[in-house]
């Protein structure tokens, strides 16, 4: 088991500096990698409908600043180029070719969004290029096969929908089941992940209904999923319509055991615009500790993540969990960088990237771990429930891991 523990995080590595001239030494073996730099490549979104997911990059730079201070990994100092892409696939396209071809990247790190990465993905690949830890959802992000060089990093809708399933069968082992998915990959997530612990039983548990993202409202097919009479409502949706789900079904005077997709479950932008009073007891999963809970006001790494936010990251919003989100996608690449010993070409760290055992680092939720392997491509298959109690939410019950395919 590989632990990221506080005092690496913070002190740095003393030996760093020992294995700086480790690995292959011509230029051609390496690209993007110098005796005293790895380049690092990544798209994201800094302007455009989701700008708000720029912090993730913004606080992987402030974290390779620390690394940087602490003397780099194996000597080397990170140069981390991350060029906005305003969630245009287009500009992704051109973006990505600039860094692999112009800045001559070492690899690809948490470029955001399932539409920008759909586009490069087939590319990236062709030039076996690392395209890693990836700022998505999708549980296409762990076909190995089609992809090799490509890995997510958050559990996946697939994988949630699993773990709500699960729970909610270890509560009511003959419960119907309604679900409200998007039409589209996100959406049909949720369909195979219930699939996947229900087999040939799910046509017979599960009434499912659809709505296309256009929709102005989703309430015709939540009084639809209403008369079905179901114990349990999975919403697999967007924010918006998580929002309108659960007034809607507050409205009714429905009362299942409701859960929401952790993408949509946002205090801010879900349950306050809803009412708080109207969202108790909807439940949904976490696997980070989240700064902004109090249960972890005293919680060592919390501390050491609110210092590293005061010092390289100032402008940043301390509570905002995509900073906590940011700050440990990038612990965890550390971790794999370490790994490779000073062999950083693409070939050692895509080999490393794929043996990644048990690693823990502070800021996820004690009990969860990152495992990879070739035939593993999803890093966190492990999650905890948390349910809304009118002020806040209360995790509760023992971390639970998808269903094993």
């Amino acid at each position: 088991m590989t632990t990221l523990n506080r005092r690496s995080l913070l002190a740095g590595s003393a030996a760093a500096g020992v294995v700086a001239l480790a690995g292959p030494s011509r230029a051609e073996d390496t690209p993007g990698v110098t005796a005293t730099e790895i380049k690092v490549g990544c798209t994201t979104s800094l302007s455009g409908p989701v700008s708000a997911l720029g912090t993730i990059a913004k606080c992987s730079d402030a974290y390779f600043r620390m690394i940087n201070d602490q003397g780099g990994i194996a000597g080397r100092k990170i140069n981390f180029i991350y060029y906005d892409d305003a969630f245009n696939p287009a500009k992704t396209v051109e973006q990505t070719r600039k860094l692999i071809e112009s800045d001559n990247v070492a690899f690809l790190f948490s470029m955001l969004g399932t539409a920008p990465n759909s586009a490069v993905v087939k590319y990236v690949n062709s030039k076996k290029v690392p395209h890693l830890f990836l700022s998505v959802n999708g549980d296409k992000w762990g076909d190995y096969q089609n992809y090799p060089w490509t890995m997510g990093f958050a559990p996946s809708s697939r994988t949630e929908a699993q773990i709500f399933a699960k729970y909610a069968l270890s509560q009511k082992p003959d419960a119907k089941f309604a679900l409200l998915y998007q039409n589209d990959d996100l959406g049909k997530d949720f369909v195979n992940g219930l699939r996947d612990v229900m087999g040939p039983r799910y046509d017979s548990m599960v009434k499912a209904v659809s709505y296309e993202v256009t929709d102005p409202t989703i309430d015709s097919q939540v009084v639809a999923l209403r008369a079905s009479n179901a114990d349990v409502l999975i919403s697999g949706v967007t924010a918006k319509f998580a929002a309108q789900s659960i007034r809607k079904v507050y409205e009714l005077g429905w009362k299942p055991m409701h859960f929401v997709t952790s993408g949509a479950a946002s205090v801010a932008s879900t349950i306050m615009p809803v009412g708080a009073e109207r969202a108790v007891g909807v439940i949904t999963s976490v696997y980070i500790k989240d700064p902004s809970d109090p249960a972890w006001s005293e919680d060592p790494a919390i501390k050491d993540y609110l210092i590293f936010m005061a010092k390289y990251y100032g402008e940043g919003n301390p509570k905002e969990f995509l900073n906590a989100y940011g700050y440990t996608v990038t612990s965890v690449l550390r971790v794999l960088l370490e790994q490779c010993k000073g062999n950083f070409s693409r070939e050692s760290i895509m080999r490393e990237a794929n043996n990644l055992r048990n690693v823990e680092v502070p800021t996820l939720l004690p009990g969860v771990r990152v495992n990879t392997s070739p035939t593993n491509h999803h890093p966190l298959r492990q999650m905890q429930l948390q349910r809304w109690d009118g002020k806040g939410y209360v995790r509760f019950g023992n971390i639970i891991e998808g269903a094993d395919l």
